[in-house]
């Protein structure tokens, strides 16, 4: 059985892509000096006991990210494997303010990222587009600043995002940037419901004004706000492998996918930080069919979902998914 159906990639931090091969090699290229002995030494440490132990590494590892052109490199390495695993379609989240805190400027992180998301179709088969997301564990005044600095010098971004860690930084804090980004006509995602409660899907929804949750696997918890998602067809892009490695889930046989699909919940599958957590789309895809006793018509109607729960285009979409009828067709 194939486990690479056609897919948009929802749902995906491109510093979450450094394999450990790439940060070595632009750590010598920059010589940054880091604190593994070797490539081996590093890879051990993508273990982690909850989200907060991931993010200590995730921001370490980042240190090698200097230039342009390590951005670049980054991000075209991401579209090559992510292309070769079925993806057709990325809404690529970038976090700057991790970038700015350590004295990269803005303009080098978005020039670096979006000249080859510019030239993605052509080169890779995938269209994309680019999404700036703020850090919840920072100032929320810091996340209006960036914002206001991205529209200045006009980034081509679509959206903007809430990401990093859950717990103690509820949505609500960032109403002030999902506004100023709403007046602009961006789109508004946010991570909601992982590491914190059912109650910040709600705010994500209510206040932020977002109009897709990442993870939200929590909200199960409430039969009412499942009902909500479920009448309202708000998109969940469930990360399956990420819930196991950060301990939110106990194992794959444990991830309340199935009672999420069972609920009538528009649900697609993506990977998040996948040099970190153990696979790809493709990978999330296996591993989720193979536990559930998927076939290859449930994952196309996944793969269905996360272009229905795209910012694409209709023409695009119409075209996408008419590509995973082919896929099934031949599967």
């Amino acid at each position: 059985m194939r486990f690479d159906p056609p897919a948009a990639e929802l749902h995906i931090h491109i510093e979450g892509t450094l394999e450990p091969e790439l940060v070595c090699t632009l750590a010598e290229r920059n010589g940054t000096e880091l604190p593994y002995r070797d490539i081996d030494d590093l890879r051990s440490r993508y273990e982690f006991d909850d989200l907060q132990s991931f993010l200590d590494l995730y921001y370490a590892t980042m240190q090698v990210l200097q230039t342009e052109q390590d951005f670049a490199d980054m991000t075209a390495a991401y579209l090559e494997r992510a292309a070769a695993g079925g993806v057709r379609h990325v809404e690529l989240f970038f976090d700057p303010q991790a970038h700015l805190v350590r004295g990269v400027e803005l303009k080098t992180v978005v020039d670096g990222i979006s000249s080859v998301l510019a030239e993605s179709r052509e080169r890779f088969g995938v269209s994309s587009s680019l999404i700036v997301c703020f850090l919840r564990d920072r100032d929320p005044a810091e996340a209006v600043t960036v914002l206001k600095d991205l529209l200045e010098m006009e980034a081509p971004i679509i959206g903007v995002g809430l990401d990093s860690a859950e717990r103690d930084y509820p949505p609500q804090l960032f109403q002030e940037a999902f506004e100023l980004a709403a007046r602009h006509g961006l789109r508004r995602v946010a991570h909601a419901g992982e590491e914190g409660p059912a109650e910040y899907v709600w705010q994500a929804l209510d206040v932020l004004g977002a109009e897709r949750i990442d993870h939200g696997v929590r909200s199960l918890e409430d039969p009412e706000l499942v009902s909500r998602l479920a009448e309202e067809q708000v998109p969940l892009t469930v990360c399956p492998l990420s819930n196991v490695r950060l301990k939110g889930v106990p194992s794959i046989a444990e991830h309340p996918l199935p009672e999420l699909l069972e609920a009538g919940l528009l649900v697609s599958i993506h990977s998040d930080d996948p040099a970190y957590f153990g696979g790809y789309v493709d990978d999330n895809f296996r591993a989720i069919a193979e536990q559930f006793s998927l076939d290859a018509e449930d994952l196309a109607q996944l793969a269905k979902n996360s272009f229905t729960s795209s910012f694409i285009d209709q023409r695009r979409r119409q075209e996408l998914l008419a590509a995973v009828d082919t896929w099934l067709a031949e599967a």
